[in-house]
């Protein structure tokens, strides 16, 4: 129990993939870096590892770890054994896990001409330690040094490669991954931000269209691709912005940000789900493939450069919210009034701005000075906090606007009923802001209103009343 315990970096001490990462970064800074990676896979994988690290950097503070292993080497440390980090990770990658965790006594890593994998590590294990030493591992790469290791510690090893392992090496401990179960998926897919393409039947609704059963097909298909389609771009974005969310108080709880699912499951998981949204879209016209292509390019875009833009990538979430409505009414196809477009652009533009506010209270309450990943600070509030209610106030003028418009005049029974549903609209707006001015905007402004007891009931009377005016005629004015 004495003998030197050697520790793997990557699936091992991290579920991580440090170089993918990496790659994710590199590419997020210029997308002409993808082609830039394609002709660097030529070189030799050292050179390679070289020229990424150069241009990014890894943070071993924000890393996930295997808290259950990490604690096992730290009691060992304690007890006096020697630890050693031996990863084919880039040596500045290796070294910042290694400053962070403070635990190792010597670390082996991949420089410019020596990718340590495989064999390569076992020479540089040898050179160091000599025979007698304990690895711990985690994939069938770490095979041939399992062979060689006086005792192997498995970690999240694949249950086959376990139980070969068991028979050829002694093992001193074994643990395991969790394995991502529905949970975890639904929460990588964002299945509760489905609700806001809700926002598909608006078209439908407004115009109290329900009868038509192809029509309501149509807009239930619609939903289900911009479903899918917006889950891709979310696994896209968390891939992207993963080192960001694991800053994030809240965010680094998601799937991949935790580690709980690997970077290649996010890949294939936003391929598949791309694929089958843009087949739907096909199945129900050419002009509503074309908007869910240009949601789909906007929210890549979004995620790319504007999200980082101050303003700008609120402005661009109220247009993406708009798409949705006006994607509805291409899919129905349902006439959509231009005060209704330009209600939504206002309204979710004051949401958006919700969403930051919040966020910055969040950031005001600990101490912090801004956002992380965004062009935010906290002393912007002053600025967005007018911004934000002058925009949801412009939203009820435009809704206004909608009820004085002659298709809605000749549309609905009792059009004037709709100055009921601007009046709980005021109200509902109102209470949004008043609770982020509390710190008590924990969520999704959107998600917010959908889950919230009070916002419930406020939605509910809207609709009624607009029913209602819809089909009932009631002489208000005598």
């Amino acid at each position: 129990m004495n003998l030197p315990i050697v520790v793997d970096l990557d699936g091992t001490l991290t579920p991580t993939d440090t170089l993918v990462e990496s790659l994710l970064k590199y590419v997020r800074k210029s997308p002409l870096n993808l082609f830039r990676v394609v002709g660097l896979g030529r070189q030799e994988r050292a050179v390679f590892k070289s020229h990424i690290a150069d241009h990014t950097s890894i943070s071993g503070e924000l890393l996930p770890y295997n808290e259950q292993f990490l604690q096992y080497l730290k009691e060992e440390k304690a007890k006096g054994r020697r630890i050693v980090l031996a990863t084919a990770a880039h040596r500045s990658i290796a070294d910042a896990v290694s400053s962070h965790l403070d635990i190792f006594d010597d670390v082996l890593a991949t420089d410019g001409t020596h990718n340590l994998k495989g064999k390569e590590k076992l020479a540089a294990i040898r050179q160091n330690l000599g025979e007698q030493f304990v690895y711990a591992g985690n994939s069938r790469a770490d095979i041939p040094i399992w062979k060689e290791c006086k005792h192997a510690i498995l970690v999240g090893v694949p249950s086959q490669v376990a139980r070969s392992m068991r028979q050829q090496v002694a093992v001193e401990r074994e643990f395991k991954w969790p394995a991502p179960d529905l949970k975890v998926l639904m929460k990588a897919l964002r299945v509760h931000q489905w609700l806001k393409n809700l926002l598909l039947f608006v078209p439908l609704l407004t115009a109290i269209n329900l009868s038509s059963f192809s029509r309501l097909w149509h807009v239930i298909v619609a939903f289900v691709a911009f479903s899918l389609a917006a889950s891709s771009t979310y696994i896209f974005n968390d891939l992207l912005d993963i080192e960001n969310d694991r800053a994030h108080p809240r965010k680094c709880t998601r799937p991949f940000a935790s580690g709980k699912l690997s970077i290649l499951t996010g890949v294939i998981m936003s391929v598949v789900l791309m694929i089958v949204a843009v087949v739907l879209a096909l199945s129900l016209s050419q002009g509503f493939f074309f908007m869910l292509m240009l949601y789909v390019m906007m929210t890549v875009f979004y995620t790319l450069v504007l999200k980082e833009i101050v303003l700008i990538d609120v402005l661009m979430l109220s247009l993406l919210y708009t798409l949705r409505i006006l994607a509805g009414s291409i899919a129905t196809p349902v006439k959509t009034s231009f005060w209704l477009m330009a209600f939504s652009v206002f309204i979710f533009f004051s949401l958006a701005l919700v969403k930051r506010c919040a966020e910055l209270v969040t950031m005001d309450e600990k101490g912090k000075m801004g956002t992380y990943g965004r062009d935010y600070w906290v002393e912007d509030l002053r600025v967005l906090w007018p911004l934000g209610v002058g925009a949801a106030l412009a939203a009820v003028v435009m809704f206004g606007l909608f009820i004085s418009a002659p298709e809605t005049r000749i549309g609905y029974a009792t059009p004037d009923m709709l100055w009921l549903v601007a009046i709980a609209l005021i109200y509902w707006q109102s209470r949004l802001w008043v609770m982020t001015s509390r710190g008590q905007m924990h969520h999704d402004p959107v998600i917010f209103a959908i889950t919230d007891r009070g916002s419930q009931y406020i939605v509910f009377i809207m609709i009624v009343m607009t029913i209602m005016a819809r089909f009932i005629s009631i002489k208000l004015i005598p």
